[in-house]
């Protein structure tokens, strides 16, 4: 099937600038309307619906800001170019701040016109992509907090409405930056505990020595440095849900502590004398293979089934690489907010970028690469250089391999991989740490170790 050609509105009263632009524009492969007067330039527009328009700015009948918002009439986003003689340029400009493309003086310099409705038509393209998007997003592209229409998103969603439905426990997977959380979320919003807390800890970023605290809370005195008493993780998510993230990473020893709390329903303090009744919906989270983990020790057999009534398998982006249009959409209009700047959407090569990384942090990040090139665009759009560096450098392969100068110590070999490492997974200690090797206590250890030494950078 042959594609369609884009078409152009030619309008202009002079017949002979009209037929010389007709053939020029045929010969660049354009499909092409001509029109004389404005009245006949608005009934092409209506009945044709052309991609871009190609305009004198002063006609006999009609100002030519009059003109423009004629042709923008129902298709705000189409381009529209106007030629001018040189003593028009000022009502041009003025035309332009009401939302003209651009503008040409005559007489026309044709490869200059040719690479301006070709890059107008770029633009105007890209108008209408994200002016779509923001209309599915409208819509709802997703479930709750989460956004993506890929089959295995759309799996998901249907598991996680089944799920809503009851009140039993849950393991959700999935490589970290997935979106774990937001599912878990998701539940409790779209669920009969709507509205009361939804309490998440991470088991991994809590100090082994203060985990029992938090999910058991304490009395005053109860230990060195408990100067008040304090309610514990299940005292405060009850009558919501409780959302345990990293469960892997618990200490086994306090594992079956949890598991005893969980088939009683009743926690204490340390340091209390008696017990309190809760009411609360666990679900648990873990970025590694909950059955792996349990042969291997680190997670207990008999938590993990009292957990895993229902199991979630969160997508890695790269097996959900359709969303990322709607998902950069998506934060960059939370981005705008937030920073208080006017980005449209991406460019057609950052787009092309963004699709052609394998994002090993997922879509954390995707989040953190588009928050720095939604504050660095500021404006219009979201292009290749806003992008980070190892972002530009990527190819169908991945990022360019990490090269460590000759002559160094190993301590700042390992510092340099460390440091490019997060880089490249947008901050993800646990993605860093999961490519390295290293547990995320280490990496955070050795960033405060560079911190102390003025050695982050």
């Amino acid at each position: 099937m042959t594609p369609l050609r884009p078409t152009v509105l030619v309008v202009d009263d002079e017949a002979a600038i009209r037929e010389v632009l007709e053939i020029r524009l045929q010969q660049w492969g354009f499909r092409v309307l001509c029109a004389a007067s404005a009245e006949e330039a608005r009934e092409l527009a209506e009945d044709d619906h052309p991609d871009l328009v190609l305009s004198d700015v002063v006609l006999p009948e009609i100002s030519g800001l009059e003109l423009l918002k004629v042709l923008k009439t129902g298709n705000e986003d189409r381009p529209v170019i106007l030629m001018t003689a040189y003593g028009s340029i000022d009502r041009a400009v003025e035309a332009m701040k009401e939302g003209a493309q651009d503008f040409l003086t005559k007489p026309l310099d044709y490869p200059k016109l040719r690479a301006t409705l070709e890059a107008a038509l770029a633009t105007g393209n890209l108008k209408q992509t994200t002016a779509r998007l923001a209309s599915t997003l409208g819509r709802g592209a997703g479930l709750g907090l989460l956004v993506g229409l890929a089959k295995p998103m759309r799996a998901i969603y249907k598991l996680i409405q089944t799920m809503a439905a009851s009140d039993t426990g849950a393991i959700i997977t999935g490589e970290s930056g997935t979106g774990k959380e937001l599912a878990a979320r998701t539940i409790h919003e779209l669920s009969a505990r709507a509205g009361k807390p939804f309490v998440a800890i991470n088991s991994a970023a809590i100090p082994e020595g203060l985990i029992e605290s938090e999910i058991f809370g304490h009395e005053r005195g109860a230990f060195t440095g408990a100067v008040a008493a304090r309610p514990g993780c299940f005292e405060l998510a009850n009558g919501g849900t409780l959302f345990l993230d990293e469960i892997g990473e618990m200490p086994v020893a306090l594992q079956p502590k949890l598991l005893r709390i969980l088939e009683e329903g009743r926690v204490r303090r340390l340091g209390a004398s008696s017990e309190v009744r809760f009411d609360v919906r666990v679900i648990a989270a873990t970025n590694r293979d909950p059955k792996e983990a349990t042969e291997q020790g680190r997670l207990r057999s008999d938590l993990y089934y009292r957990l895993s009534v229902f199991t979630v398998a969160m997508p890695a982006l790269r097996d959900r690489m359709e969303d990322i249009p709607l998902l950069a959409q998506h934060f960059i209009h939370s981005f705008n907010k937030k920073h208080s700047v006017s980005v449209e959407g991406l460019s057609s090569e950052s787009l092309e970028l963004l699709t052609s990384y394998p994002w090993p942090g997922n879509v954390r990040e995707l989040r953190n690469v588009l928050e720095r090139g939604v504050i660095l665009a500021g404006k219009g759009w979201v292009e290749a250089v806003h992008l980070p560096p190892y972002i530009r450098r990527a190819t169908g392969g991945g990022a360019d391999p990490i090269t460590l100068p000759p002559g160094i110590t190993l301590a700042e070999a390992e510092r340099i991989l460390i440091l490019e490492t997060l880089d490249r997974v947008g901050q993800n200690k646990a993605e860093a740490a999961r490519q390295l090797g290293l547990d995320t206590k280490t990496i955070r250890n050795k960033l405060h170790a560079y911190a102390e030494r003025g050695e982050r950078r």
